[in-house]
Parts: structure tokens; sequence; C-alpha cells
């Protein structure tokens, strides 16, 4: 199966550059894969769709002020990392953008010497493994040091980096946000409660293997770099539960999606686990635990728009994406929203 068989005509005008207020007023495509039917709502109708005893599974990451800027510490030229993974307690993958090459052993400085990072190995993603040196609390000196890791299609400067975090966003330690999530409003989630639907929350990291883009030209001769997830004990007997009776689990977001798969056993059931997942779904891949997907529109040619094509199927997502643009949905991580029934 080839890349270049997930292209579209994606004009630049069509590019959030900031998120619509209130979250949840974004417009909502709604693709029903049975019926084959396309229609246009508004995101907070979205309720319509659930029924008692549905459960919603999102990604409660939250995404860390994961971009650095420092100097070399012998010759001063410029450095910018972005934190993927924290492999270890003050060990973490990163990328790197330099003036001049950064070898191992290439120390850098953050701020005023508040923060130090050697850099110890190179990955086989061209990245590198930086060890940090620091007095007091590594958190609180990110808080500090880092700032907002944006897409960089998002050119309008962030004044309020909440937005750029879901309402429910707990757990540190993604580089970017599980943007389908930015939708929900507390009032909007509040609802889905009274109306008898399960909230189950779950972890996915969000780093390299989500935004990563593909280089190849056969799908399966890329590889997905790997996340860290969590799915609890609580979590997995919920979603088992729903399964058990009937009703739909309906993920939030293409990273829950993997999650769920990751941890899925072939009737549909979860288990409890966490680790290390480097899933790549594209077109062939049968489905074991996810009912129903919430999802926003993403980039031509991503391992995103695959995930969403082995979901609704290929023809269908990309007569859903072509009727997209043409009706000038907005795209990526600010855009409007899309639900696959």
């Amino acid at each position: 199966m080839k890349v270049k068989d997930f292209n579209f005509e994606l004009p630049d005008k069509l590019i959030a550059q900031e998120p619509i207020e209130p979250r949840d007023e974004s417009r909502l495509m709604v693709i029903n894969r049975e019926k084959k039917e396309i229609e246009g709502r508004i995101f907070k109708e979205v309720i319509d769709y659930f029924e008692a005893g549905d459960t919603l599974v999102r990604n409660n990451t939250k995404v860390i002020p994961a971009r650095l800027f420092g100097y070399k510490e012998k010759t001063g030229g410029k450095v910018e990392f972005l934190l993927l993974n924290q492999v270890e307690l003050d060990r973490w993958e990163t990328l790197v953008k330099a003036n001049g090459k950064v070898k191992v052993g290439t120390r850098v400085v953050f701020g005023n010497g508040e923060l130090v990072a050697e850099v110890k190995a190179k990955t086989d993603f061209g990245g590198r493994v930086v060890e940090f040196e620091y007095t007091g609390v590594f958190e609180e000196i990110l808080d500090k040091l880092g700032n907002m890791p944006l897409p960089p299609y998002i050119t309008k400067e962030l004044e309020e980096t909440d937005k750029y975090q879901t309402v429910y966003a707990k757990k540190r330690g993604a580089a970017a946000a599980p943007t389908a999530g930015l939708h929900f409003t507390d009032q909007l989630l509040d609802e889905i409660k009274t109306k008898g639907v399960n909230i189950v929350d779950i972890t996915l990291h969000v780093g390299l293997g989500t935004f990563r883009p593909v280089k190849v030209d056969d799908i399966e001769d890329h590889d997905m770099h790997s996340e860290y997830y969590e799915v609890s004990q609580k979590a997995a007997e919920m979603i088992n539960q729903t399964k058990e009776q009937g009703k739909k689990v309906i993920s939030v977001g293409t990273t829950s999606t993997r999650t769920l798969e990751t941890v899925a056993n072939e009737d549909g059931t979860v288990k409890a686990e966490k680790g290390w997942t480097d899933i790549f779904i594209y077109p062939g891949y049968k489905f074991k635990a996810v009912d129903a997907l919430i999802t926003n529109f993403h980039l031509p040619q991503s391992t995103l728009l695959m995930l969403i094509s082995a979901f609704a199927s290929q023809e269908l997502a990309l007569k859903a994406y072509r009727q997209a643009v043409a009706e000038e949905y907005r795209f990526y991580s600010f855009g409007d929203g899309m639900l696959i029934l």
C-alpha cells in the first residue's frame, strides 16, 4: 500500500491557527460507516450519538513545556531541544536543532545554568539521548525555562497555553496535545455523565510516534516510534463491562485508539497494562476494542489519516476529507472534529 494513496489537496487557509471559543462550538462531521453517510453538526451535539451505558475513553496526558532553547557550553552555539520521552530519571530522548553538529559528549546550557544537558547517545530517528544536571526539582525548572511545543504549522503565538491542553489533562509527559480532546468543555462532560455515559481515563504520552512524518513510499516500511501508555485496572474493568453489555466504547482521539488496540484481546476486552507501544494502524487492520472514534482532521499522507482510513475505510475517509475541504472545515490541532460511528 502506497503512502501517496492518502494524499489530498489542503489549502493553507484551512489550517486553524487558534481554537474556537467556547471549545465545543467547533464544527463536527459525523460519519456513519454502515450507511456510508456524512452529516454536519456542532461538536457539543456529539452527545446525541451517545447512549447510557456507553463508555467514553479519553487520554489524560498533559503537555509539558518540552521546547528548550540553550547554547553549547564550549562554543556558545544555539541549540533547541524538544523533549520526547523520559527514558530514565534524568535521561530523555530529544529532537535537536542546532548550528552545527551536536555530538555525543556535547554539553548544552539552559537559562543561567540552572539546567545543563550532556548528550549521551544518538537515536535511530536522528535525535539524541541526553542526561540533565540541575539542583532542585526538574519539573519546576522545566516550567521556568521551557516553552509550549506548538506544532510547526501553528504560526500564531498562543497567549494562553492552557488552550493547548485538554480540560482533563492530568499526567505530565506529552510533547504534543491529544487534540481530539480539545473540543470538550467541563459542561459538556458533565452533560455526558448525566446522560449515563461512563468516562474513563487512560494515558499515552504523545511523542514522536504520533506526529513523525512518513518518509517512505510503502506504508509497510514505516517504523513508528514508541510512546509510553498506562491503562489502569479500573479503566479496563469499565471498558470490559461496556463490552459485555453490548454498549459502545467511544475513543477520544487516535492516541486513545492506539492505546486501546495495544491492550486489546481478540474478543475486544482489554487488559490493565503499562508499557511502550509502537502500534501502527493502517487499512487492513481489524479493530478489536474501539466501536466509535472522535478525531480531528489530519495531515495528508500522515499515520493519523491512515488510522482513520482503517477505521472508516479508505474510500469513505478520503471522501469525507474532500468534502471537509470543499465545505471549509478547519484542520489540525485547533481545527474541527469528526465522529466516526
